[in-house]
């Protein structure tokens, strides 16, 4: 069982998390992917069902500033630069997708991020 036992309680706490969330043209929704090594965040439309932005830890434009540091830390960054990249589309306001995640360590810390960045959830 191992590790894809636990990947799909995830997917099964993310269809949960997902019956109650939707990411609307006003209010799109972030959602986070979260691997062993790195971290997405994507905000998408559901009406459309376009991803409108998206941001992770593997960018050029962030290498320099994450680099050597802690996971958490990376996460945070990536939180400020998808806010920033949502600014620039003129999105303030969206709805938060943990994925199925505990709002814990890397997920917290790239929501505290992009709440830092200016996004109101």
């Amino acid at each position: 069982m191992g590790n894809s036992g636990s990947r799909v309680a995830r997917i099964r706490r993310h269809i949960r998390v997902r019956k109650k969330i939707k990411g609307t043209t006003n209010r799109p929704r972030m959602c986070i992917f979260r691997s062993l090594n790195n971290i997405y965040a994507q905000i998408i439309d559901d009406t459309i069902g376009h991803t409108l932005t998206s941001a992770s830890n593997l960018e050029d434009e962030l290498k320099s500033e994450i680099n050597g540091k802690v996971k958490t830390a990376q996460a945070e960054q990536v939180g400020i630069l998808i806010a920033k990249r949502a600014k620039d589309k003129g999105i303030s306001q969206i709805v938060f997708d943990r994925g199925g995640y505990k709002y814990h360590g890397r997920v917290k810390a790239l929501a505290d991020g992009a709440r830092k960045g200016g996004l109101i959830f």
